[in-house]
């Protein structure tokens, strides 16, 4: 096996991990961190099939330093969606993923800024 099957291995089942917990938790910050992790995945694959000649391929390795600069401004843009809804409903979840994946032991949410409004 050489170094560039192990790379595409490795990148393949970092992807498939992560759309896993993409797909199972609620929590938007594990969410959140799933796609940037997803994101390395496919950025390790890039890089593996840029190596596969003598002479690397200099198109992946551009696509890997611009997706790596996309990456961080979305995941500050995400973030920032995610403390905005916190703040908005007490809960890092969706509505309708809290309706449905609510814990019994999870208290209800604080006072929030609407609840302050009409009291």
């Amino acid at each position: 096996m050489s170094t560039m099957d192990l790379y595409l291995i490795s990148g393949v089942a970092i992807f498939a991990v992560c759309a896993y917990g993409l797909i199972v938790h609620a929590h938007l910050i594990r969410k959140v961190l799933a796609i940037n992790i997803m994101g390395s995945g496919i950025f390790l694959l890039l890089t593996a099939i840029a190596s596969r000649t003598d002479v690397p391929d200099p198109v992946p390795h551009a696509m890997v330093l611009t997706g790596i600069v996309v990456a961080v401004s979305a995941t500050a843009f995400a973030l920032t969606v995610v403390r905005r809804l916190h703040e908005t409903t007490g809960r890092p979840y969706l509505p309708e993923e809290a309706d449905t994946r609510q814990r019994p032991d999870e208290p209800e949410p604080a006072n929030t800024p609407a609840d302050r409004e009409e009291g």
